[in-house]
């Protein structure tokens, strides 16, 4: 067994995972990352050849292992399985197909990559904040639970992961439900530009309510490029974008992976995958062993261990409480970080209720153009209903009936074949033969309806009636595992009725808006595997790809799992991150918020191993720091304690200085006040204020420098040699 060594162990190079590798790298931490899967090859043209081959065109289609309906893969035989679409389609209660061993009652419908990147290879790209209420569900209405954090505590990381990711948005389509943003906030790009779809729903739904709210269209912020942005191209407008964008106009976490490794601190152990986690006699992790192997269905090729100083998990709401589960010991029966029963509960997602229809004759509105969602109705996600039922966001889709009917293929072997499996071929209420058609007429009829397509999606929010004793959850198999010998996750899922509810008020609104508003047929129907019946009506129910829960943040050690910090309660140097983390759903799509959560448990951690100390003297001008600042990563100043004076006039104070005694027009800080803190970046920098608590201005590298506010020249006086005192002062990460 081999040992790697690093400060900070992760494992997982997704979303959580790249981006605190990256901060950490630049704050001069050794970060080793395990990655269950392969490495993303060089040239994306290898994935992009694959998934235009593929006769199953899902989500996963792209990325191996390649999953087809023709020869299903036994996840036993394979070292790094994971959920697909064809699972779903073959059986996704059969665990010779499944990867995920499903008990039901209902299926779980969702699907993860385990490849270099994670699930961002196959992400729509939407980057909504959460709104303010969505973190205090319990105290507000009475279901859930309350997040031990607030939306302001969550602004800054906001705007930071917005920043890394690239999010094209305008505040003013935003600032609605309580949505706040820092004055004078802008997004790092403007938004995509509405589609002819939406532009039909823009028209219908003005003045409109439900519930009492209004029905407004707002364009959707997206990870994508509506500009140049970070060295990557504008969005060409190619509706496969999920799951893989042609040009790299849309985000994806090797971006951010890259990045990291470009510091010189971080390194990826790919097709490594974490089998145990060990704990040390004094409850510290101690150790992550893992597996290796270079084949995905080939044999083991070396085992170890990795050994840092902090470790972090960053496997999302699956694979992680499956590992920290299946690391039981005498010490630790219940598995890592599982005192308070907790990890595994609440497996969580946005269930979909997907709606589709035909636009009336000659009311074309062109799908298949453009990104696959650029706006949605986002006015209803929050309000006084939810004290009975869930809430939701529509996504208003640019792909026809591609999601809902698999179309434009369906649609044209409808009318090759004379078969009508997208159900248009004779379009209701119309009865009679199908028809059969080739040639200028098959064109024209395929004009007539492929152009006049559209589906919405309302993302439910998922609560359960007891979440401290939750329904859904994940526990590793007993009886089925991977062909490393890994125990597979066995998942148990179920929708509320408090979630159901949401599900037929969503059907109700979805008629109204196709057949009243837009004037359209409607053709929605259940679809498997996701059906249940509720108050004698049918539905069904699609996977959002947004698995949350299992692992959820707290303030009670007795009912959560990590802290405010994402930090473990049992193991002090254990950070827990993704969406795992997350105590309740809300509605928006969750990227954004894994995103910011995982730059503050970054700053956690760089603050643990990286907090310098520093003291800073009165009578000495610019004092090195030994701290090295870099662009991208936010710094702190803080002062401690101690008391300092810059002339005996002004007496002894702390960082803000003298209070009322301006600096000179001599001074290195004029207009400041006499005595200050300030600081600067190398020698070249400009000096700035920092008091008793500042934020180092961005985009500046080179030492930090620190010193007195004073005239350092002795222009007014004696300069620095009547100074007396000294100031202790922390340098930390993070933003104010």
């Amino acid at each position: 067994m081999s040992t790697e060594q690093a400060d900070v162990v992760i494992v997982g190079a997704g979303l959580a995972g790249s981006i605190i590798a990256y901060q950490l790298g630049l704050a001069g931490v050794k970060v080793l990352v395990l990655e269950s899967g392969p490495e993303i090859p060089a040239n994306r043209n290898q994935y992009l050849e694959r998934f235009y081959t593929a006769t199953l065109k899902t989500p996963e289609s792209p990325y191996p292992p390649v999953s087809t309906l023709d020869t299903p893969r036994n996840p036993a035989e394979q070292n790094a399985p994971r959920a697909t679409i064809a699972d779903l389609i073959l059986g996704w209660d059969n665990p010779a197909v499944s990867y995920l061993v499903q008990k039901g009652p209902l299926a779980f419908t969702s699907t993860y990559e385990r490849v270099g990147g994670g699930t961002t290879w196959h992400w729509v790209a939407t980057c909504l904040r959460m709104v303010p209420n969505d973190f205090r569900l319990k105290s507000l209405y009475g279901v859930g639970v309350d997040w031990p954090i607030s939306y302001n505590d969550l602004q800054s990381a906001y705007c930071r992961a917005e920043a890394e990711i690239g999010v094209a948005a305008n505040v003013a389509d935003q600032a609605y439900l309580g949505m706040t943003f820092p004055d004078g906030y802008q997004f790092p790009m403007t938004s995509i530009p509405l589609s002819l779809v939406d532009g039909s729903f823009v028209a219908a739904v003005q003045g409109q309510s439900f519930d009492g709210l209004p029905l407004v269209v707002s364009p959707t912020p997206a990870g994508r490029n509506s500009q140049p942005y970070a060295g990557r191209r504008v969005c060409a407008g190619n509706t496969n974008c999920t799951p893989i964008c042609p040009i790299q106009a849309k985000y994806d976490a090797t971006v951010t992976m890259n990045n990291a490794l470009n510091t010189g601190n971080v390194r990826v152990l790919y097709k490594t995958v974490a089998s145990k986690v060990t704990v040390a006699a004094d409850k510290s992790i101690s150790g992550i062993e893992f597996i290796q192997y270079q084949l995905g269905d080939g044999p083991p090729t070396g085992t170890g261990v990795a050994v840092g100083q902090r470790y972090v998990i960053a496997a999302h709401a699956i694979e992680t409480p499956k590992l920290l589960l299946n690391s039981t010991s005498p010490a630790w029966p219940k598995g890592v970080a599982n005192s308070s029963g907790q990890v595994g509960r609440s497996l969580a997602d946005h269930p979909i209720y997907l709606a589709w229809g035909l636009m009336p004759e000659g009311k074309a509105v062109f799908p298949y153009r453009g990104p696959v969602s650029t706006a949605g109705i986002e006015s209803l996600r929050d309000g006084a209903f939810r004290s009975q039922r869930a809430a939701w966001r529509i996504e208003i889709g640019n792909e026809g009936f591609n999601w809902p009917v698999g179309d434009p293929y369906v649609t044209v072997a409808d009318l090759i074949d004379g078969t009508n499996g997208s159900a248009t071929n004779p379009l209701p209420p119309a009865e009679g033969p199908q028809q059969v058609l080739y040639g200028t007429a098959l064109v024209q009829k395929l004009n007539d309806l492929l152009t006049r397509q559209f589906r919405i999606g309302f993302l439910v929010e998922q609560v359960e009636d007891d979440p401290d004793n939750a329904n859904c959850y994940i526990v590793p198999s007993t009886q089925y595992k991977d062909r490393l010998g890994i125990p597979r996750p066995e998942i148990h899922y179920d929708l509320s009725n408090y979630t159901k509810e949401g599900f037929r008020q969503a059907k109700i609104l979805a008629t109204h808006i196709i057949t009243e508003l837009l004037g359209a047929t409607e053709l929605t129907k259940p679809l498997p595997p996701g059906k249940f019946n509720y108050k004698d009506v049918d539905y069904s129910f699609q996977g959002a790809g947004h698995l949350m829960g299992t692992y959820r943040m707290g303030d009670n050690p007795l009912k959560s799992v990590v802290d405010k910090d994402q930090r473990s309660w049992d193991h002090n140097n254990l950070f827990l991150v993704g969406d795992g983390v997350f105590p309740s759903t809300g509605t928006s799509n969750p990227s954004l918020t894994i995103a910011a959560l995982s730059s503050q448990a970054g700053d956690t951690l760089a603050n643990d191993l990286k907090t310098a100390m520093v003291q800073v003297q009165a009578n000495q001008p610019w004092q090195g720091t030994g701290v090295q600042i870099n662009g991208p990563s936010p710094r702190l100043v803080r002062y401690l304690s101690g008391h300092w004076f810059a002339s005996p006039a002004g007496g002894m104070v702390d960082g803000n200085g003298s209070a009322g005694l301006t600096a000179k027009p001599g001074y290195t800080l004029p207009g400041a006040n006499e005595g200050a803190l300030i600081g600067r970046i190398s020698s070249t920098g400009a000096p700035f204020l920092i008091g008793d608590l500042a934020q180092i201005p961005a985009g500046q590298q080179g030492e930090l420098q620190l010193c007195i506010n004073d005239d350092l020249e002795g222009r007014y006086g004696v300069g620095l040699a009547d100074n007396q005192g000294a100031l202790t002062v922390q340098v930390t990460f993070g933003t104010l």
